[in-house]
């Protein structure tokens, strides 16, 4: 049986394909107030302007292209059991090829009604507008979690991580919870590894190894080191 290792991403890896965080000075989000643009209420007030922002992302996250850091999680897949949980709402995971990827924010490719959560579509091409209707006739909105929402799948994250061998996080600040708390629920023992050139404020975790790097450099050398560690040689 595989190692199973557990990896936690946030904003920072899809940063380094180009795709702008709400916490940028210089990205998207400088042109909206967040409360009007990723909140149920700013949804209900003009949800126009929310497709709008939405469709703009959306085209940056379609140009984007995955990054080393991305290719090194697949490459893990060849000696580990990697499941990956990301607070991203890009699909760069599996374009790079990862075949269990849990989106804990939801994902900026679908769209779902606005009556019943359970309908979830693609998106076709780049944009969600005006109209656009769910089976039951209900406009259709961003299949996001946005602020003030409950994060439907974190109950799934908690259990993914309580089963790891081995827990990751990479590219995020551990300030944005419930997720920054999924560490916790890890087993105290296990190796633990924080990818990000930042200083994240981190106590109390044993067994934790910080990697002060970005991720495109930092997690291609430890994909390097655990799959040298399993005795695995990767040109065979």
């Amino acid at each position: 049986m595989k190692t199973k290792l557990v990896v936690f991403t946030g904003a920072g890896i899809s940063a380094e394909s180009g795709i702008k965080t709400f916490r940028d000075s210089d990205g998207l989000w400088e042109e909206y107030n967040i409360n009007e643009v990723a909140t149920p209420q700013g949804w209900e007030k003009n949800n126009s302007l929310v497709l709008d922002f939405y469709n703009k992302r959306r085209k940056q996250v379609l140009e984007a292209k995955p990054n080393k850091a991305h290719v090194a999680l697949v490459d893990l897949e060849k000696k580990y059991d990697v499941h990956i949980i990301t607070q991203n709402i890009d699909d760069l995971h599996e374009r790079a090829g990862s075949k269990k990827v849990l989106h804990l924010h939801g994902e900026i490719i679908k769209s779902r009604s606005t009556t019943d959560s359970s309908l979830i579509y693609k998106i076709k091409g780049t944009e969600l507008n005006i109209g656009d209707r769910c089976k039951r006739g209900s406009q259709l909105r961003p299949h996001i979690v946005w602020f003030g929402e409950q994060v439907p799948e974190m109950e799934t994250a908690y259990e993914i991580a309580a089963k790891a061998d081995i827990f990751m996080v990479i590219g995020t600040s551990m300030v944005v919870y419930p997720a920054a708390g999924l560490i916790d629920y890890t087993k105290p023992n296990i190796p633990k590894y924080l990818i990000d050139p930042s200083d994240v404020k981190v106590n109390g975790i044993l067994n934790l190894i910080i990697i002060k790097e970005k991720a495109s450099i930092g997690l291609p050398r430890l994909a390097d080191e655990l799959m040298n560690k399993q005795g695995f040689d990767k040109n065979k």
